[in-house]
């Protein structure tokens, strides 16, 4: 089971065989649209994640754009990214409404890295009415695609002031189809599609599976 298509067409050419999708969930109850006011100059770009080396902040931090970039996560490059870029606003790790809240109150959601392969905090930010900023990379190509919920440029600076014009209810709309219930159907679904095809019959046997 692969969480996007690029690492289903990956594993299906170093020879695994039937590979399946399954995308992750994110828990729509806790991530969506809210009214909350950070008191930061507008617009917001937000950041979220761990704060280390391979995230790439650099390039979101070095862009030139209005308003204020926040930073939330933690991890070994976020002293020195704070001492390099004073105007960035860290706040340190957050979970659970604290974030959800932060998430709500920005307005485009950068995400710089060019080695995940699936950013769930893409997800959340989409299901909290959040457009993305990224470049077009594995990881937010398959998350996003053409989806109208963001932009997807190698000039980062130039994603991130297009996705201003993004539509904050059509990410909310596309993030639906991303919901914890939607991913566990897809899991459940393919463990009895592939238990119908065990030999001895009909799913009675019981499959072992990694995924």
């Amino acid at each position: 089971m692969a969480a996007t298509p690029a690492l289903a067409s990956e594993l299906t050419d170093r020879g695994f065989d039937n590979v399946v999708l399954w995308p992750r969930g994110v828990d729509t109850g806790l991530f969506h649209p809210r009214a909350i006011d950070l008191c930061l100059p507008a617009p917001v770009f937000l950041s979220v994640g761990r704060v280390a080396v391979e995230k790439n902040l650099e390039a979101f931090l070095d862009v030139d754009l209005p308003g204020t970039k926040v930073i939330v996560g933690d991890g070994p490059a976020r002293v020195s990214l704070e001492e390099a870029y004073p105007d960035a606003i860290f706040l340190g790790e957050k979970q659970g409404e604290a974030l959800a809240d932060i998430y709500a109150a920005a307005d485009v959601f950068v995400f710089p890295s060019k080695t995940d392969t699936f950013g769930l905090v893409l997800l959340e930010a989409l299901a909290s009415g959040l457009p993305v900023a990224a470049f077009p990379v594995k990881g937010p190509r398959d998350v996003i695609g053409d989806a109208p919920v963001g932009a997807l440029d190698h000039d980062l600076g130039r994603a991130c002031f297009a996705a201003l014009d993004v539509c904050r209810q059509d990410c909310v709309a596309f993030a639906a189809n991303y919901t914890w219930e939607a991913s566990a159907r897809v899991f459940i679904d393919s463990i009895r599609a592939v238990g119908a095809v065990l030999p001895g019959g009909n799913g009675t046997e019981q499959p072992r599976f990694v995924a």
